[in-house]
């Protein structure tokens, strides 16, 4: 029968194994395919960007007795017949539309329009405009928020791990998670909001504590088997992996069941598109950033590593003891 206490310790004794370092040119090639077809996607289906970032005008009209969401792209329509509209219930009470920017006189064509749509008074219609510039604003600190947080984790851990290599892999790692988030983004046609990206902010964190624990786990391997015979240094750092595989999918599915549940109450029960759009970012994050950590950056490593002359050396002299091995049995 099997057991998930035995199948651990066969992860960590090295009795069980997943060749993450020894077949990492295939997941090379597949997070390559990845990555390349998650920065392809928006020539197909565009990013969709919410109206903070684009400006424009937003009209909420407050609990009305039907909530037909054709009736206030109607609506719009009879005043501005080409204009784009979002429309989205709110609290599961309030209908949200949002639509192009306006001018004064057409603003106040539209919430009479919707007001009458609704059959609700016009003072029950309330309306606000985003201007485009406050929509620059917040994409330049969000990328100026991306730019200080990959220079400052590229210091820590080079200064942490006491070498640039395992900040290069970090990184790159990091890098392929926001690329394949943003994708799936895309590709699902959920909206980037202001509160998506402080999700993507908080899946880079999250996928930096998971990449750092595995390679605390490498650098003592690595360390300790410096002076022996029995492991190449790839082995070396595959054990490794394998040894905090059950603690990397432990945390990802203690991280993901809760997010989850926040999830589909924000959506699904309460309606509240703020907590949608964090829990949702985070929610496909966490998966990738488990799934970068085992297949991306800890092989990366091993590969930026394998051509130094010292494990060369190393390498080399395990392979001769094994052969002496072969012989002798």
């Amino acid at each position: 029968m099997f057991s998930m206490n035995e199948f651990g310790n066969n992860l960590y004794s090295g009795k069980t194994s997943f060749p993450f370092v020894a077949r990492r040119k295939l997941w090379f090639v597949i997070a390559i395919l990845l990555v390349v077809g998650s920065a392809l996607v928006p020539l197909f289906r565009p990013v969709q960007f919410s109206i903070e970032f684009t400006g424009g005008s937003q009209f909420m009209v407050v609990d009305p007795s039907s909530r037909n969401q054709s009736l206030a792209t109607e609506a719009v329509r009879s005043v501005v017949s080409d204009a784009t509209t979002k429309v989205v219930i709110v609290n599961d009470k309030d209908v949200r539309v949002q639509t192009d920017q306006m001018s004064p006189k057409d603003t106040q064509l539209v919430k009479a329009a919707l007001a009458d749509a609704f059959d609700v008074k016009a003072d029950e219609v309330a309306d606000s405009f985003i201007g485009p510039a406050w929509g620059a604003n917040v994409t330049r600190q969000s990328l100026w928020g991306l730019a200080i947080f990959l220079a400052l984790t590229f210091l820590i851990l080079g200064i942490y791990f006491r070498t640039w290599k395992m900040s290069a892999a970090s990184i790159i790692g990091l890098l392929d998670v926001l690329i394949i988030t943003v994708g799936i983004y895309a590709l699902a046609g959920f909206e980037i909001s202001p509160a998506a990206v402080i999700g993507f902010l908080t899946i880079l964190a999250y996928s930096l504590y998971d990449t750092t624990v595995v390679f605390d786990k490498v650098r003592e391997n690595t360390a300790e088997d410096v002076n022996q015979t029995t492991r190449t240094f790839g082995e070396s750092v595959n054990l490794a992996v394998n040894q905090t595989l059950i603690r990397s999918i432990n945390t990802s599915v203690v991280a993901a069941l809760p997010v989850g549940a926040i999830l589909f109450i924000g959506a699904l029960w309460f309606g509240a598109e703020t907590l949608t759009s964090i829990s949702l970012s985070i929610f496909v994050g966490i998966l990738v950033a488990t799934y970068s950590t085992l297949f991306v950056a800890a092989p990366l490593y091993a590969a930026f590593r394998e051509h130094e002359p010292a494990l060369i050396a190393h390498d080399k002299k395990v392979m001769e003891q094994r052969e002496r091995s072969a012989v002798n049995a």
